[in-house]
């Protein structure tokens, strides 16, 4: 089969090669998905994935997690899925992505796609929606009332914690670019703060929890945003955390696969209460390309490979 890979740690994008592969088999408790689409975040090249579970160092990798697609074969054991669903989830961090033709992912790690979403609007769902949920329901412990800042509000990860948190029944502040003033406001977000500007002062205090998806001294500043007793939450460096209050909560994490949330969010998608941003479809052949866009910035949302 063809798939995208790399195979030294340092190469980067550069390093990028489109290439023939050996054919992705279904192991225990597995499906094989024949890939629509796969989606890719820019950094995934520097995360530290070089090691798989036993301990040995992998000799090349299959970039991307996030997959939309077609079961095709069941491994010995798997229950829950048949050939010919429709699927969506994460693949494992430590095995082959999806960006290649076909992927084996453990059942458990994946869902049924959402009936109103295509298979490229559905791959941006996975990380983005997981990581939004996980950010606000299991780290934040949002309340209906509470009033929450999303830093980035405009990108794969914030568009969908507005989302969410509006649905929850929240008072939504976004921030970020002012280009993504009006998506922000469109997806729910009561007010929105421009970074261009500066600006973080006017909300100074206001806030139940913060969301960060920037990191940088826009999380530096986070700690004056909250009420006594909140809660700052950030997927960036944990070693940016602002140290100047002990009253209120700081939490660093990476969103973990979880079925049961992709269903949740795969229903609110189906009941109109979330909206996936794509950034743009790439032929999987042009991956090194898609990397290099989305690494430059000013492109919102998920990049997408298709095989």
């Amino acid at each position: 089969m063809k798939a995208i890979r790399t195979h030294e740690p340092t190469a980067g994008i550069g390093g990028l090669v489109y290439e023939d592969v050996p054919d992705a088999k279904a192991g225990l408790c597995e499906v094989l998905i024949k890939v629509v689409a796969c989606g890719i975040t820019h950094t995934e090249l520097d995360w530290p994935i070089w090691t798989c579970r036993a301990g040995h160092r992998r000799e090349a990798i299959i970039p991307g997690n996030e997959v939309s697609g077609v079961v095709t074969a069941l491994g010995y054991g798997t229950a829950g899925f048949a050939v010919g669903d429709e699927v969506f989830g994460l693949t494992d961090q430590l095995r082959d992505g999806a960006a290649a033709e076909y992927v084996a992912v453990e059942a458990r790690n994946l869902a049924p796609k959402p009936r109103s979403l295509d298979h490229f609007q559905t791959a941006a769902v996975p990380r983005a929606g997981l990581t939004a949920w996980q950010a606000l329901f299991d780290h934040g412990k949002l309340e209906k009332g509470q009033t929450v800042v999303v830093h980035g509000a405009g990108g794969a990860v914030g568009s969908v914690a507005v989302q969410l948190a509006r649905w929850a029944g929240a008072e939504v502040i976004g921030t970020g670019r002012e280009h993504s003033r009006a998506l922000a406001t469109e997806l729910g977000a009561e007010r929105y703060i421009a970074l261009d500007n500066g600006g973080l002062d006017e909300i100074a205090g206001q806030a139940d929890l913060v969301v960060d998806t920037v990191g940088g001294e826009v999380l530096t500043a986070s700690s004056a945003l909250l009420r006594p007793g909140g809660t700052l939450i950030t997927i960036k460096a944990a070693a940016e955390f602002p140290t100047d209050r002990d009253d209120i909560a700081t939490i660093v994490f990476v969103q973990l696969p979880n079925r049961d949330q992709l269903v949740e969010i795969a229903r609110l998608i189906d009941d109109g209460h979330v909206r996936p941003q794509v950034g743009a479809v790439y032929p999987l052949a042009e991956a090194a390309q898609a990397f290099t866009v989305k690494a430059a910035g000013g492109v919102p949302g998920r990049m997408i490979l298709r095989p």
